[in-house]
């Protein structure tokens, strides 16, 4: 597992690492009583937006979003900066990660795909780099892991080709079944102390809460 900084200073160039952005957005946010995970606001900002904003601010040429059509989302063209952006649903609605994936993929053409959930309030575009970078160094892909050093598959990337031939050939629905025997690398970020990380996601309301407050500690 590799260890690399968070981020490199540097501001992004447009296009400069040559990937589009997948976002997975179609969750049914069961475990927040039924309400939209994308749309929770934390620090001002619908969680969409924030992913949208650090995927455009890497340099993603394209941005796909996978997921119903809400009225909020009108929200997400000036996120998009110059950024392309593509709002499509999976069929059947609501039917997981794996169909979504599949339907965003006719829709990104770059050599890289960086994979996303919704819902990741810190995400930077600093972090993307560094993913990036490290997946630049592989055959297939790299994940970011957590502080546990669990793979957080919805923050990871990979070379186009060998991900759409593994979705094509792939018969069961999990992320981790289809991802997994790609062999990325996994890597790990050395966070300033104190930042939030990057891979919380909303899953229930105690995640929310503390996003909140972590977004509060630093606002």
């Amino acid at each position: 597992m590799g260890r690399l900084p968070a981020g490199d200073g540097r501001e992004p160039e447009r296009g400069e690492h040559g990937f589009d952005a997948i976002v997975l957005a179609g969750g049914r946010g069961s475990r927040l009583g039924g309400a939209g995970k994308p749309d929770l606001v934390v620090a001002g900002r619908p969680l969409i937006a924030s992913v949208v904003t650090g995927a455009a601010a890497a340099g993603a040429q394209r941005v796909v979003v996978v997921g119903p059509d809400r009225p909020g989302w009108q929200v997400l063209r000036p996120a998009a900066g110059g950024s392309t952006l593509r709002l499509v649903q999976e069929q059947p609605p609501g039917g997981g990660p794996v169909p979504a994936l599949r339907r965003g993929l006719p829709e990104a053409a770059a050599p890289l795909i960086v994979l996303l959930a919704a819902d990741l309030p810190f995400l930077q575009a600093s972090h993307l780099r560094a993913l990036l970078r490290a997946a630049g160094a592989r055959p297939a892909g790299a994940v970011l892991a957590d502080d546990s050093g669990r793979p957080q598959w919805l923050v990871s990337c990979w070379r186009r080709e060998e991900l759409a031939r593994a979705a094509a050939g792939y018969r069961g629905d999990s992320l981790r079944g289809l991802l997994g025997p790609l062999a990325p690398a996994v890597i790990r970020l050395d966070l300033p102390p104190g930042s939030p990380p990057p891979w919380l996601d909303c899953d229930t309301p105690a995640d929310l809460a503390r996003a909140r407050e972590w977004a509060g500690r630093a606002g």
